[in-house]
């Protein structure tokens, strides 16, 4: 698009946010992060460090894990969104969000919703990752709680599962 084609910032977003069809009327060079915490009420995806540094607003915007703080609305017209809202719920939690939670992975929580957005991303991706891999997916999320450990064991664990088709397994793909 050429600069004399460019929208006006007050042009209206339409995509998909956790399955559904959303129109967003936030400022077009807005943050996705505002537009999801402010418009929608989403506040899982959280605000970190604002520079892409932290991972703690990570998002998947097409299956891929980015960072909603510095990823402006325009950049996400027509595409598919999912927030830590969309991964799962209390009622059916994703076997990430399961895991997690059975080798007791996140301390105070702040960055788990990016990491288990990262998770989600490698394992739609890689099915069956090494811890190598995994550590690699994960680097881009910033934890000061010391529980990468667990949280290694856990991306394995829920992996194992959705294998094979066991306890809280999920069909790959994950949510839309």
């Amino acid at each position: 698009m050429s600069a004399d084609q460019t929208p006006s910032d007050s042009t209206p977003v339409a995509l998909r946010i956790n399955g559904q069809s959303v129109v967003l009327r936030s400022p077009r060079d807005s943050a996705l992060l505002y537009a999801l915490r402010d418009e929608l009420s989403l506040t899982g995806t959280h605000y970190g460090c604002g520079a892409n540094q932290c991972g703690a607003c990570h998002v998947l915007v097409d299956g891929k894990a980015v960072a909603s703080c510095d990823t402006p609305l325009w950049a996400v017209a027509g595409k598919s969104v999912v927030t830590i809202e969309g991964l799962g719920s209390a009622e059916q939690p994703h076997p990430l969000q399961q895991a997690f939670l059975e080798e007791q992975a996140g301390q105070c929580g702040y960055c788990l919703s990016g990491i288990l957005i990262s998770a989600a991303a490698l394992l739609d991706h890689n099915p069956d990752p090494d811890e190598a891999q995994i550590r690699t997916a994960l680097q881009g999320n910033l934890c000061r709680c010391g529980a990468h450990n667990r949280m290694l064991r856990a991306v394995r664990l829920a992996a194992q599962r959705m294998r094979e088709g066991g306890p809280h397994a999920e069909p790959q793909g994950g949510a839309a």
